[in-house]
């Protein structure tokens, strides 16, 4: 039954998730005021978006598991203090490698995806888990649109500094609420964290993300490069080993095998590889002076009004698939969020010479953000067992992650792989990329097609100790 503060609760996650996804995109738009601020350089001020991308990918899944273990809200008050503590440190850095640490400690708040959605599952009626989980969703998905928006006139009125100062008041009050009202979850898993499946899955993140992220400087043939790409593939073979043998592993892979799992972190990969991609590029797309052929120009205020259409579709219908969830199925809304995507950045790639188009293609989009997201997350927390949603989920958010990490690092290579004599990009690169995004996107709704209605019966023994009960079975 749900407690009698499960409206603070929801406030408490929702603040929490909804601040990081925030944190995400906030500092992009920021990041040439911050090389000039700190007086460094534009690789090393890119270092502020890359620590965050790799300690988010090593904390997420690590304590979603802890949550799953030692108890989620222990490990919710613990994730907020250390997201409160990064971003008072970023907000009072004297040098880009202060803020860089500072990027570091926020990462750890990746874990409050994963946490709030066992938190949600423990507390809440059944019949109120999927439209909460949308809400959810549909804020963490706005809070990134809020992050693009918002920048430019943050930073215009007042200061770099002021995009942590204004989470950090917010994180402080949701961390007080949290102490004071979020219940413990009666949900323990058993057992304790496989601390060397840990260390392995941390290694072969870093050397799959870190190659990705900064491949266009160091060169895709680069020693580096390649070499951190096999390390990633030797880490990843031993961690899949150890998480096979171990009693208590950080992530059950008999639960990543459940057919509804693997096809949403499928859809989960492609997709995010086409969101991530879009958030990181089509900004850059507007700021380009229209004599480069294409482009409008924009400042970073004008830039961030364009994706307002995205931020407030993301939120509409990610509220609304919650509602629609019970009609029409989880899998149905991922199929069309993904759609949705590949429609807009189809349309994107052959029409994009007015601010109007611009527009469009960012309120479409955000509609198929809104609905990919909530059912996601519900389709993961409704196919594995209780004890396993805080890892599950964290999983899945590392996956949509990866594929962010991958789609904008090809993107990458296709817009500035050819240069105009000004050294702004051509716009063909620009249109090969979008063309390509919206596959990744027809790719994912592709996937998602892949999704059971129902998830089959256990195929042994001991995948049935660790299955949903009946009644979780069901992901439609």
């Amino acid at each position: 039954m749900p407690r009698k503060s499960s409206r603070l609760t929801f406030a408490v996650l929702a603040t929490g998730a909804g601040v990081f996804s925030m944190l995400q995109s906030l500092i992009a738009p920021a990041l040439p005021t911050v090389q000039h601020a700190l007086h460094t350089s534009q690789s090393t001020a890119t270092w502020v978006m890359t620590a965050y991308l790799l300690s988010a990918s090593i904390f997420t899944p690590i304590l979603g598991r802890v949550g799953d273990l030692i108890g989620k809200k222990r490990t919710l008050v613990g994730v907020l203090l250390a997201v409160l503590a990064g971003c008072l440190l970023a907000a009072l850095a004297p040098t880009i490698g202060v803020l860089i640490v500072a990027r570091v400690v926020q990462g750890i708040g990746g874990a409050l995806f994963p946490l709030s959605f066992g938190i949600i599952r423990d507390e809440f009626a059944a019949s109120e888990v999927p439209g909460r989980i949308s809400d959810l969703s549909a804020v963490i998905a706005a809070g990134g649109g809020v992050g693009m928006v918002a920048a430019g006139p943050i930073v215009s009125a007042l200061d770099y500094r002021w995009l942590f100062w204004i989470p950090v008041a917010i994180v402080a009050a949701a961390t007080l609420i949290a102490v004071r009202y979020v219940p413990e979850s009666p949900n323990r898993g058993a057992g304790q964290v496989n601390w060397l499946g840990a260390v392995l899955l941390s290694g072969w993140l870093v050397a799959l993300l870190l190659p990705l992220s900064q491949a266009s400087g160091w060169g895709w043939g680069s020693a580096r490069v390649i070499g951190l790409f096999a390390l990633a593939v030797v880490l990843f073979a031993l961690w899949l080993l150890a998480e096979a043998r171990s009693r208590t592993p950080l992530i059950d892979l008999r639960v990543m095998r459940l057919p509804a799992v693997w096809t949403t972190n499928l859809a989960a990969l492609l997709f995010g590889a086409g969101m991530y991609a879009i958030w990181s590029f089509l900004p850059g797309f507007v700021q380009t002076p229209s004599s480069a052929g294409y482009g409008f120009g924009a400042s970073v205020t004008a830039s961030g009004l364009l994706m307002l259409p995205m931020l407030v579709a993301m939120f509409v219908s990610g509220v609304l698939s919650g509602r629609l969830a019970p009609r029409v199925g989880a899998k149905a809304l991922l199929t069309s969020g993904a759609a949705l995507g590949a429609v807009a950045l189809g349309f994107l790639a052959l029409w994009h010479d007015t601010q109007w188009q611009i527009a469009l293609v960012a309120g479409v989009f955000g509609l198929g953000i809104g609905l990919a997201f909530a059912s996601m997350a519900n389709l993961i927390v409704g196919s594995v067992p209780p004890e396993q949603t805080g890892a599950a989920t964290g999983m899945n958010a590392n996956i949509r992650t990866i594929g962010g990490s991958i789609g904008a690092a090809v993107t990458s290579v296709l817009v500035t792989g050819r240069l105009q004599p000004s050294g702004l990009p051509y716009g063909s690169g620009y249109t090969h990329a979008f063309t390509l995004l919206a596959l990744l996107c027809l790719g994912a709704a592709l996937a998602a097609l892949l999704v059971p209605v129902r998830r089959p019966a256990p195929l042994s023994a001991p995948a049935a100790r660790q299955a949903p009960a009946p009644e979780s079975a069901r992901v439609r």
